[in-house]
C-alpha cells in the first residue's frame, strides 16, 4: 500500500506550523505508522527538535515503541525524488515547508496528497492563507485549513470560520486550542501525546491526525 503525503504550508509565518507537523506524527507514529518527515525549512526547527528527542529516548522510536520515526533534512528541489523513496518503506510521509518561499513550498505541495494548512484565528492570518491556498490550487493538490492556537473565545472563532469559508479550502472539523503543553513537550523532543495523553491538547492532536488522514484517502 502506498504511503500517504502530508505537507504543512503556511507562507506567513508564526502560524505554528512546524509545531503541528511535529505532534501529528508523533500522533501517527503513536497508533503504529511509521512516518518520515522530510524537513525543507531552512529554520531547521524540526531538525533540533529531532536531535533532542533522539538523546532523550535513547534511539528509542516512541514510548511504548508503536511505530517508528525518521528525520530528513533536505533542499526544496530534491523533494520529489525524496519523498518516492521514502514512501517505499514508510506508511506516511510529512513535508514540512517552509513560510515565505514560493519555489520550495511549491515542490512539496506537488508531491502530496494533501496539504495541512495551519491558521490562527485572525484576520490577517486568515487572509495570508490565501496564497498557500492557491499554490495548491495551482498544482491540483487539495488543502484544508486547521485552525490553531485558538483562544477561548467561542464568537470570534465562529467569525473566523464564517469569513474562512470563502478562500475556497475546506476547514477541519478539528481545531486546535493554544495550550502551553503543546510547546513544553517540545523542549524534550517528545509529542503531547506522549508528553500528556490524558490532556485536551493531546486529544485534540489525536482526533485531528485521523482527520486529516482520512482526508488525504
Amino acid at each position: 500500500m502506498p504511503a500517504t503525503i502530508i505537507t504543512t504550508a503556511q507562507q506567513k509565518g508564526g502560524a505554528g506550523k512546524t509545531t503541528l507537523a511535529a505532534h501529528l506524527a508523533i500522533a501517527w507514529v503513536g497508533s503504529g505508522k511509521r512516518v518520515a518527515i522530510v524537513d525543507i525549512d531552512p529554520q531547521a526547527s524540526l531538525a533540533t527538535w529531532f536531535e533532542m528527542r533522539a538523546g532523550n529516548l535513547a534511539g528509542a522510536s516512541m514510548a511504548g515503541g508503536k511505530g517508528s520515526l525518521t528525520h530528513h533534512a533536505i533542499g526544496g528541489w530534491r523533494v520529489a525524488g525524496k519523498v518516492t523513496e521514502l514512501a517505499r518503506d514508510h506508511d506516511i510521509v510529512l513535508i514540512d515547508s517552509p513560510p515565505h518561499a514560493d519555489t520550495e513550498a511549491r515542490f512539496a505541495i506537488a508531491a502530496a496528497d494533501l496539504v495541512v494548512i495551519p491558521v490562527q484565528p485572525s484576520p490577517m492570518d486568515l487572509w495570508a492563507s490565501k496564497a498557500t491556498i492557491a499554490l495548491a490550487a495551482a498544482e491540483k493538490t487539495p488543502a484544508m485549513l486547521v485552525f490553531n492556537r485558538v483562544p477561548p473565545r467561542a464568537k470570534l472563532n465562529d467569525i473566523m470560520a464564517r469569513a474562512a469559508k470563502d478562500l475556497g479550502a475546506p476547514i477541519a472539523k478539528t481545531g486546535i486550542g493554544n495550550r502551553v503543553t503543546l510547546a513544553a513537550s517540545m523542549v524534550d523532543g517528545l509529542g503531547v501525546t506522549e508528553a500528556e495523553p490524558r490532556s485536551r491538547a493531546a486529544a485534540e492532536i489525536t482526533a485531528l491526525a485521523r482527520e486529516v488522514l482520512k482526508r488525504a484517502g
